[in-house]
């Protein structure tokens, strides 16, 4: 699945958004099975907006694929082509003459346009005209020749071959005669899932002493999780409540009102009528003795102009157009029982518009509030916006359901027996895990503790999936004697082991898999309290937050320096830290993988490289990519 932008550029279409029609065409003929239009977005014809979003979305988001439709053409406003130009690090004339021999076999008008391709990092970038019709003529010579592009372009290898012809077959293919076969990226798809993990029942000495699982790199272990993590159900109705927080916007949202919906008073003081002198006025004893709606001019007495009371975000009457703010007045008389002012004296004069908002003038009618892939954070402002332009119910991704399992025959439940015997653990993985999950914003299913029994764990496993979208489990993902996760997913469960080790520490046996007819994700964590944590944190977490929405769904990541020096290990490792508010990491302490101490107060993962014959440690004060798992802490 591809990531898309799609950015329109018109001065029109940014002030109302219902003029686009160009944006939502291309979204729509994007095949939705290989496409995922993340961000949606409309800017007005200006240099710096074009290339501000488009390097958001290619350098921060990391979007795949940027389309831009608009600004393409010969008219002064049109600068898209020189926007986008300086923000290439690879051209592709190849795609430009694809799309202009396209429109130009078409219409020979279509030589006017001026579109620019090329390539971003790992960001594509196609430049479209602003017509509808234009559009849909150039994406249909792109659709042909994209996804391979794409696939080169994110060095996916795999499947870089597969799209100049593909023949779903389950019988091999004859080779073709030809010696340019390999140019003609001819191949054959087979469908066939082949187990890895021995059988349930298989004696222990018959069982291999190494495990069948290759240790794949991290990044690939990041990407397969990327991969099989959708979206789940959208919530077409969901009202706007406090308990939205944590969601995330399945659509764009569109204010229905404007903000201010009156001409409001930005201060307290005396509404005016604009380039009034300093003098003294007297005072209406309120805004419906000055003016009415269907006057045109401010009620005035024998002196003049009378000046009327206002608070900050008070109704300005019809026919004033300023505010003069009350500290800059003087109270000249007030009524006998001293509750009215009668003459006032301004000390200052005032011009049109001055402390006033204006209808719209904080959001018009039709601007984009919200758009697809926004999370509604605890923060609050979201929901403020949302409920300020008049927004009652929304439409929201659903967010999924966790359930967490321990297992292991020595395992007891915290509030179990009073005195352990010998042999016995505490269960601190599971009330771990839930209150992580919890914390996150998603719903924890507590699903206890089972035994080391096969048909015992597969059916608890089997009955979990009837409630949850994701299942974790902890423990039995090693060589043990009793470890039987990945056999029971495999032949009990029926689903696919994307990766059964990694390579890294603490979690090397870390265990992934996915449902195949529901899209279900399994993760078979260590039974080593750190290694369950650490695994929970960089691979479980991230795929809450895709299955929710999330445009941006990556750990959050940054520098710090080391307070102490560190050993590096021969796999890449996740030392746990406490992160002051100065980004100074300091060490837990003992990190072996049962340490359950070493998460004491951690709030970040330090991203340790391996160890090399030219690099076996890190010095105090070096500067290191760490992983915030909490809020830093004071210095």
């Amino acid at each position: 699945m591809y990531t898309v932008g799609i950015l329109t550029v018109s001065d029109t279409a940014s002030g109302d958004a219902t003029k686009d029609s160009s944006g939502p065409l291309l979204a729509e003929l994007l095949p939705s099975s290989s496409y995922n239009v993340m961000q949606r977005a409309i800017v007005p014809d200006e240099l710096e907006a074009i290339q501000s979003k488009v390097k958001e979305w290619a350098d921060s988001l990391e979007l795949n694929l940027v389309l831009l439709t608009g600004g393409t053409g010969f008219a002064p406003r049109d600068t898209t082509p020189e926007a986008i130009e300086p923000l290439l690090t690879r051209p592709t004339p190849g795609l430009t003459h694809l799309i202009l021999a396209k429109s130009v076999a078409i219409t020979p008008m279509a030589a006017l346009s001026r579109p620019v391709t090329g390539i971003r990092h790992k960001t594509l970038i196609v430049t479209f005209p602003g017509s509808p019709k234009a559009c849909r003529e150039n994406l249909d010579a792109l659709l042909p020749v994209l996804p391979h592009g794409l696939d080169l372009l994110l060095d996916n290898k795999s499947k870089a071959g597969h799209h100049h012809h593909h023949r779903h077959n389950h019988e091999h293919a004859k080779p073709r005669k030809n010696h340019h076969a390999e140019e003609s990226h001819h191949c054959v798809h087979h469908h066939r899932h082949d187990t890895v993990s021995a059988p349930l029942g298989t004696d222990v000495p018959r069982r291999k002493r190494t495990s069948p699982y290759e240790a794949i790199p991290m990044d690939e272990a990041e990407r397969r999780v990327a991969e099989a993590a959708k979206p789940l159900s959208v919530i077409e109705n969901a009202k706007l409540e406090p308990d939205l927080a944590g969601h995330v916007l399945a659509n764009d949202v569109y204010a229905r009102e404007p903000v201010p919906a009156y001409r409001a008073s930005i201060v307290d003081g005396y509404a005016v009528q604009g380039n009034i002198k300093p003098g003294i006025y007297r005072v209406a004893p309120d805004a419906a003795l000055a003016t009415s709606s269907t006057q045109k001019s401010p009620a005035k007495d024998m002196d003049g102009q009378v000046i009327v009371r206002i608070a900050t975000g008070g109704l300005v009457p019809n026919g004033y157009d300023a505010v003069i703010m009350v500290e800059d007045t003087k109270l000249i008389e007030a009524s006998q029982d001293g509750k009215q002012e009668i003459r006032v004296e301004l000390l200052c004069g005032a011009e049109s518009g001055q402390y006033i908002r204006e209808v719209g003038s904080d959001c018009q009618v039709g601007e984009c509030v919200g758009y697809a892939g926004q999370a509604i954070t605890s923060v609050g402002g979201e929901l403020g916006v949302l409920a300020s332009v008049g927004i009652q119910r929304v439409a929201v991704y659903r967010k999924p359901r966790v359930g967490v399992l321990s297992t292991g025959d020595e395992v007891v439940d915290p509030h179990g027996a009073e005195t352990l015997t010998l042999g016995q653990i505490r269960d601190s993985n599971r009330i771990t895990l839930l209150s992580a999950i919890q914390t996150a914003g998603y719903t924890a299913v507590d699903l206890g503790i089972a035994q080391d029994n096969a048909h015992a764990i597969g059916h608890q496993m089997r009955s979990a999936l009837d409630k949850v979208d994701v299942l974790i489990t902890t423990g039995g993902v090693s060589m043990g004697e009793a470890d039987y996760i990945k056999p029971i997913v495999e032949h009990t469960l029926g689903a696919t082991i994307r990766f059964g080790r990694i390579w890294m520490k603490p979690g090397k046996p870390t265990t992934f898999a996915v449902m195949p007819s529901t899209g279900q994700l399994l993760f078979g964590l260590p039974g080593n309290p750190a290694s369950a944590i650490v695994t929970f944190y960089l691979f479980v977490l991230p795929a809450l937050r895709k299955m929710a929405g999330y445009t941006y769904y990556q750990n959050t990541e940054i520098l710090v320096k080391l307070a102490d020096s560190v050993s590096l290990d021969t796999r890449p490792e996740y030392h746990r830290v406490r992160v002051s508010a100065d980004l100074v990491a300091h060490s837990t302490g003992g990190q072996r993988s049962s340490r359950i101490m070493s998460l004491h107060q951690a709030n970040g993962l330090l991203k340790l490289p391996s160890r090399t014959t030219n690099q076996s440690r890190l010095e105090a004060g070096t500067q290191v990519p760490c992983i915030l798992i909490g809020p830093l802490n004071p210095v």
